[in-house]
């Protein structure tokens, strides 16, 4: 199976975002991810609507948003008029996770969860029929350039039985450390699409490094 592949313009240079976004759009890249960080769910601010706008204006792509942010109930409806195509809130940070869900895909965008390195999936058990999408992060959130957290290949491997068993399809993404190195390793474990930021965004030939990661 091939991977999905999705750059995290959280590594790109801000200074040229338009450019690194063209180079992108030339690419074989599936989505584009865009990292929005409140800098209360994780130690760092990264950007804000002004900005996924005008990401959404240059990007060919569908955006992948992950919401790294407290209260995400409050701001649904501006991420899908913003650009969203996929929303993804933090187990962590929802108190009323299935309400949350609902209100995603209410407003037309698949809906995602995401679990932090130290929360079990089995926490899904009981909404994993109604995702369209489970972020495992593979790194503590925050920062890009981390290193992988190896542990991480049993849980992947939990999830996909759990899938199987719900008979979901939903998308297995994983954030956090993604690299030539462990790319088709990651697929091997159920990963149907992965966030690259560094891996894709430091490379000389952005294109050549989503195939390469794509294991074209």
């Amino acid at each position: 199976m091939e991977a999905k592949v999705a750059p995290s313009l959280l590594s790109a240079d801000f200074g040229n975002l338009a450019r690194d976004i063209e180079e992108i759009n030339a690419s074989a890249a599936d989505y584009l991810h865009v990292d929005i960080m409140d800098g209360v769910f994780v130690p760092n601010i990264s950007m804000g609507f002004p900005v996924l706008k005008a990401i959404k204006k240059s990007s060919k792509k569908p955006l992948d948003v992950h919401l790294m942010i407290v209260n995400p109930d409050q701001y649904v409806e501006r991420f899908r008029d913003a650009g969203a195509a996929i929303l993804t809130v933090h187990y962590e940070a929802c108190t009323h996770l299935h309400r949350t869900i609902a209100h995603i895909k209410d407003c037309g965008m698949l809906a995602g969860v995401a679990l932090n390195p130290h929360t079990p999936v089995e926490v899904l058990t009981d909404i994993i029929q109604d995702l369209d999408l489970v972020l495992i992060m593979t790194v503590n959130p925050g920062y890009g350039g981390q290193k992988f957290i190896e542990h991480s290949y049993a849980k992947l491997l939990r999830l996909k039985q759990m899938l199987k068993e719900a008979g979901s399809n939903a998308i297995v993404e994983v954030d956090g450390g993604v690299n030539f190195d462990n790319a088709e390793k990651l697929v091997n474990h159920g990963v149907s699409l992965l966030v690259a930021g560094n891996t894709v965004f430091s490379a000389p030939n952005k294109a050549e490094a989503v195939s390469k990661l794509k294991g074209r």
